[in-house]
């Protein structure tokens, strides 16, 4: 199983970026994805998820409205759509699974085994 974030940048507030989350090595269609986040000093923390078929998406508070999850499946690809970017939303950026994973509110990727590398959004004047 391999996952491939990428997409991440310095940007101004309320600008736009769109995360990409590459997938291999696995039946991607049969998988739901999440994205969490991680800022210096602070626990990580559930974004944005969507099911295997793309048919739930769940993104937490701070986000809504802002953020877009969606999905293309024939190409392994999972896209996380930011816009009117806030200096609270600078963090590394994860992609990640699991066989036993649901995308379901509230959860902060405790027990997944499978990450991409991590994308940096810095969101800075």
């Amino acid at each position: 199983v391999q996952l491939q974030a990428s997409g991440g940048g310095l940007v101004q507030p309320g600008g736009s970026l769109r995360l990409s989350c590459a997938a291999s090595g696995f039946d991607f269609d049969n998988y739901a994805i999440g994205w969490f986040r991680q800022a210096p000093g602070r626990e990580r923390e559930g974004v944005s998820c969507i099911s295997s078929s793309g048919d739930v998406t769940y993104s937490t508070d701070s986000v809504k409205g802002r953020f877009t999850i969606s999905r293309d499946n024939a190409k392994n690809t999972v896209f996380l759509q930011m816009n009117s970017l806030k200096s609270e939303d600078t963090a590394v950026y994860y992609c990640a699974t699991d066989t036993w994973y649901r995308c379901v509110p509230n959860t902060v990727g405790v027990g997944m085994d499978y990450w991409g590398q991590g994308t940096q959004v810095t969101v800075s004047s």
